[in-house]
């Protein structure tokens, strides 16, 4: 009865109370994960995050870092390392690898390998249920399983994430800041959205929040000495090696080094000499052998990433670099130049004060004019804003198509990784104000903090009320369609298309991103830029297939201005063009014949013959407009 009595007294007035609250705060997170899967998360519609998605497949598999998703400018790297190495008198039979496994050149590892380390573990249903509750409606395809699977565990990352800011905030602040910027973050929209993109975000913020405490460590010691001269050093290395595994999951995340470097160097006394040489030794010793790897295969430190700088400039607009087999990789500084300065004025203007809550980042940059007494928080602002200007220009600099294209939730958004830091001192900055407040009633600083709270996760409640969104991110892409082409062609056959990435992930198979022309001009002797270059001089394209990325081009620019060969001509005279029995017919001098049914006018498929008039068990292509809707 002793015993019993105990158990009930801490239950009661102990420890009991505290850990109800956690149990509560717990349920009240996986109820709310709930909800949000269930009205707002969609499946994957970033090009990047199927790209990441079907190369951890191929790694789960044991095919190794090899890529189905080929990018023409790949193909151009690869082949041009390869043959380099050999000489000019021992040609590989298969420099650009498409005939075997063509070597992944775009993704850092980090993220890819923890993705097929979890596909390892789950059980991913790749083919897709139409019969199993939340992932079918009316027995009609709704949710893909593998992507729900990818995106769980990126929000699993983020509530870890909210845990560690709250340890991290109270561990600067106090309890008040720390639970202020932990609902904070809780009901960022942003944050959500990237959770259940399947991008490394989330990764990645959990690495730098590995940093940031690292970093808050060093600096603490260095403020107040309790350890020896080998603890420092030991934490410069960790940190290099932090910062060295945020650069191996995303390449740009690199740029750290420096304002970590600098806080080292300003700060570290008479140790920073040998500090920061170990932290860069660290940092360049993580990151070197994947540099190395991507020279061998591509000649470049980091494959296509390298040329990022002159994507979306005047040199390369849109995608028009990726999607070269032969470019010109001529240096030009001005085009550069004029790139800083555009993104620059339009991150300024768009996404500078809105990457997250815009409340807290006003309050952020409100806060910069607030003097601290205690070293450490000074310090640890000084790193957050030094990180800020970092990602901002590394974010105008990097800026392509694909921002444009998936607006704010991107890889390339490089302000949102330092989202919680910033939340951090938005929130102290906030509590100042508060305290400061001159209220008759106490109670109504609860109120106030409430309100503020609410307007910040407005956005995020908004999501959640009616009308409810479809989860399928069609238009372009539809997983049952993409399966069933993928049903016609065998494993080691090559399609073209103008969605890779998705034929890569949903349909497991090799697929090249359309080329900068179609079938060109018929005149010339020179079509390097034509499917004809990989077709005839690379591996056989089987299927062509076209999704309202294409089949919505613009009528001057793109089909009027593209000329005779280009990818809009083929696609006008394909459907203006009927044989005696009214079908389509496409152009004589394309290699692919056959149109497929059940795809025009929307999507448009073909190949080199009617492969689905084979018997197969889904024979019959439902249009994935009628699908989607």
């Amino acid at each position: 009865m002793p015993f019993l009595q105990d158990i009930i007294h801490k239950i009661e007035v102990g420890v009991g109370p505290r850990y109800i609250r956690y149990a509560l705060i717990v349920l009240a997170a996986l109820a709310f994960l709930l909800l949000y899967n269930l009205r707002v998360a969609k499946n994957i519609g970033s090009p990047e995050a199927m790209d990441a998605a079907q190369l951890a497949r191929n790694i789960s598999e044991g095919r190794g870092y090899t890529t189905s998703y080929v990018r023409p400018f790949s193909i151009h790297l690869v082949s041009q390392a390869a043959l380099k190495s050999s000489g000019e008198t021992n040609a590989p039979r298969d420099p650009t690898g498409l005939k075997g496994g063509h070597p992944d050149i775009s993704n850092p590892p980090v993220y890819p390998i923890v993705l097929a380390g979890l596909m390892k573990i789950l059980p991913f249903e790749h083919s897709g249920s139409k019969a199993k509750p939340f992932w079918s409606s009316n027995g009609r395809f709704w949710r893909y399983q593998p992507d729900f699977l990818i995106a769980w565990f990126n929000q699993a990352l983020f509530l870890g994430i909210v845990v560690l800011t709250f340890f991290w905030a109270r561990s600067l602040f106090d309890q008040p800041v720390a639970i202020t910027s932990a609902v904070l973050l809780f009901v960022s929209d942003v944050l959500w959205k990237f959770s259940s993109s399947g991008l490394s975000t989330m990764l990645l913020i959990l690495v730098l929040m590995a940093v940031c405490w690292t970093l808050t460590a060093i600096q603490r010691e260095l403020i107040e000495p309790k350890r020896n001269a080998t603890w420092l050093l030991g934490m410069s290395a960790l940190l290099g090696l932090l910062l060295g595994l945020a650069t191996l999951t995303r390449y740009g995340a690199g740029w750290l080094l420096l304002p970590s470097l600098v806080l080292v160097i300003v700060f570290g006394g008479a140790r920073r000499v040998p500090m920061a040489l170990i932290l860069v030794a660290a940092f360049v010793a993580a990151v070197i052998p994947w540099v190395a790897r991507n020279v061998s295969v591509s000649g470049t430190f980091f494959g296509t990433v390298t040329y990022d700088l002159f994507k979306g400039a005047s040199l390369y607009p849109e995608y028009t670099l990726d999607r070269s087999l032969d470019p010109d990789l001529r240096f030009a500084a001005r085009p550069i130049w004029m790139k800083l300065l555009i993104n620059s004025a339009i991150l300024l203007r768009t996404e500078l004060f809105t990457f997250g809550s815009g409340w807290v980042i006003m309050l952020f940059f409100a806060g910069l004019m607030v003097a601290f007494r205690n070293p450490l928080l000074a310090r640890m602002r000084y790193w957050v804003f030094g990180s800020l200007v970092v990602c901002y220009l590394t974010q105008a600099l990097g800026r392509t198509a694909l921002s444009d294209e998936n607006p704010g939730i991107h890889s390339e958004n490089y302000l949102v990784l330092l989202l919680p830091f910033v939340t951090v001192y938005g929130a102290a900055f906030f509590q100042v104000l508060l305290e400061n407040v001159q209220v008759p009633v106490a109670a109504m600083r609860h109120a106030i903090k409430a309100i503020f709270v609410a307007l910040a996760g407005m956005p995020l409640l908004l999501l959640l009320l009616p009308p409810r969104g479809i989860p399928i991110q069609y238009p372009p892409y539809f997983p049952p369609a993409i399966q069933q082409i993928s049903d016609w062609v065998k494993p080691n056959e090559l399609v073209m298309s103008d969605v890779p990435w998705a034929v890569a992930w949903y349909g497991d198979r090799q697929c090249v991103w359309l080329t900068l022309d179609g079938t060109g001009n018929p005149d010339s002797v020179n079509n390097d830029e034509t499917i004809f270059a990989i077709n005839d001089g690379l591996k056989p394209v089987y299927g062509l297939y076209l999704t309202p990325r294409t089949m919505d081009m613009r009528f001057e620019s793109d089909i009027i201005q593209g000329g005779s060969g280009s990818w809009g001509a083929l696609v006008v005279s394909t459907l203006l063009t009927k044989d005696p029995q009214g079908r389509p017919m496409v152009p004589a001098s394309f290699p692919l014949r056959s149109v497929a049914p059940n795809f025009l006018p929307e999507q448009m498929l073909l190949m080199d013959w009617a492969r689905w008039n084979r018997p197969v068990e889904t024979q019959a292509v439902p249009a994935a407009s009628s699908q989607a809707k």
